[in-house]
């Protein structure tokens, strides 16, 4: 029906998913209708199935999405302050930020006093298409909307309001600039769009990181230099560095000896981002004169805010030579959102995605 949405409803561990039907809403002044053209499947999406990550039920998994604007509640405009209309194909911030508040005035909107993160909510009766895993997506108020060019796949622009805009605020954090010496520890979604974006910035030399060896090889195809398992990264960055180490650490596991290793890599001014912890793991320690003396940052770096999602769609156009639609490699119907999220448990690509039909 046209008046009527479908959303892919998970209820938590125990019961699991149910396919559910309901009327479109009407959106309130500020607000967007917009109709999901795809939604990718995160890893934080992943974790919440297999009950590793606790997550408001009933809910509307999904926050990685692109769509189309259906109807807005009045005039809204997007992140450049031009009024959308219907037929924009948009993406937006993971989660509202009220603009005002405290932490939004400080310059962190992702820990707005009153976020609320799509995927990550429990449903209610004037919010519940709240997330990506559905045929519709109602944006509240203090939603940050960016247009996709029309040139830019579903494929390529659908991660971009996770991934590629999390690592543009975790570059702009460390103070990644052109000629650093970057390293990138982890390999998958994050870790090969730290290294293309450290490469459009200008990085002098780019090392990755990775357990496995297919992941590196991507690595190398996403524009980095050099390329190694942990047990030779020590080895690597002295020689690369001329031993002087690097500049940026961009630690995209969570892998609490990765992030051990981080301290040991960085040079005089150096500078780490720790993107990937965003779960309680081991503790991992340094020594302090060491880290004064060289006058160490670490940083960490969750979410991000409307200004870094929009250089996410600005570069992901730039960057065009890189194969990022191939770590999306296969889509399935809405209705088939379980083999598409068994193939994602699997772990055969990065990003597997619900299309749906327009």
């Amino acid at each position: 029906m046209l008046n009527e949405a479908t959303a892919v409803v998970w209820h938590g561990v125990e019961t699991g998913f149910t396919l559910e039907s309901g009327p479109l809403p009407e959106p309130a002044a500020g607000e967007v209708l917009v109709q999901v053209r795809m939604s990718t499947i995160c890893g934080s999406d992943l974790h919440t199935i297999a009950g590793h990550r606790s997550t408001p039920v009933p809910t509307v998994l999904g926050h990685e999405i692109v769509g189309t604007v259906v109807a807005t509640g009045g005039t809204v405009t997007d992140h450049r302050g031009t009024p959308l209309a219907a037929g924009d194909r948009v993406t937006w911030t993971i989660g509202t930020a009220c603009g005002t508040c405290a932490r939004c005035s400080a310059g962190v909107p992702q820990k707005c006093l009153t976020v609320r993160k799509y995927g990550h909510e429990k449903m209610s009766d004037t919010w519940w298409l709240n997330g990506g895993f559905a045929t519709h997506c109602h944006l509240p108020e203090g939603t940050g909307i960016v247009r996709i060019p029309d040139s830019m796949p579903d494929e390529v622009a659908t991660p971009a309001n996770c991934a590629t805009a999390t690592v543009v605020c975790a570059a702009r954090r460390a103070r990644l600039t052109a000629g650093d010496t970057v390293v990138v520890l982890g390999c998958g979604m994050l870790g090969l769009t730290a290294v293309a974006y450290a490469r459009d910035l200008g990085a002098g030399r780019i090392i990755a990181c990775d357990i496995d060896e297919g992941r590196r090889r991507s690595a190398s195809a996403f524009g980095a230099n050099a390329v190694c398992g942990p047990a030779e990264l020590a080895d690597l960055v002295a020689h690369k560095s001329h031993g002087l180490g690097a500049d940026v650490v961009l630690e995209v596991t969570g892998n609490s000896a990765a992030v051990q290793s981080a301290f040991d890599l960085i040079g005089i001014d150096g500078r780490i981002a720790l993107v990937g912890s965003v779960s309680p793991a081991p503790e991992v320690s340094f020594e302090p004169s060491k880290f004064v003396k060289n006058l160490s940052t670490v940083v960490g770096s969750h979410n991000y805010g409307v200004d870094d999602l929009a250089e996410a769609v600005d570069f992901l156009a730039r960057a065009s030579g890189r194969p990022f639609a191939d770590l999306v490699p296969a889509s399935y119907p809405l209705a088939e959102y379980a083999a598409a999220i068994a193939d994602a448990r699997s772990l055969r690509a990065p990003r597997i995605a619900i299309k749906v039909e327009q």
